[in-house]
């Protein structure tokens, strides 16, 4: 399955339980371990779990591998693993605590600005 089916994949599985404040982060030039990050919000543990479930789910369906799941038993922050994707679906004060995005952000900002010796 091409990257681009299986964000869009993800997207709508994330969309079908209402999670809100998605975001997809290209963290290519950041990382080899994944290709995008997508966050997303749920407004209960029980949501973020019926999140994680919907997106293992659909990705199955589509023949997806998915290579593990952490965090469904508290909910507070559940981590789905796709390989290529990274999906973290997170309760507003745990994502605001950990704000993944800006620390995403501010490495991008950092490998700016390391020189390499000529």
């Amino acid at each position: 399955m091409d990257l681009e089916t299986m964000k869009k994949a993800v997207i709508d599985a994330l969309e079908d339980i209402k999670a809100f404040d998605i975001t997809v982060m290209d963290v290519r030039k950041l990382t080899s371990m994944a290709s995008y990050m997508i966050i997303a919000n749920a407004t209960s543990s029980r949501q973020a779990k019926a999140l994680a479930n919907s997106v293992r789910e659909k990705l199955k369906e589509l023949g997806a591998d998915i290579r593990g799941t952490e965090g469904e038993k508290e909910g507070e922050w559940v981590l789905v693993d796709l390989g290529d994707i990274i999906v973290h679906i997170m309760l507003p004060a745990t994502r605001a605590y950990y704000n993944l995005e800006q620390l995403w952000g501010e490495a991008e900002t950092r490998r700016g600005h390391i020189k390499t010796a000529e």
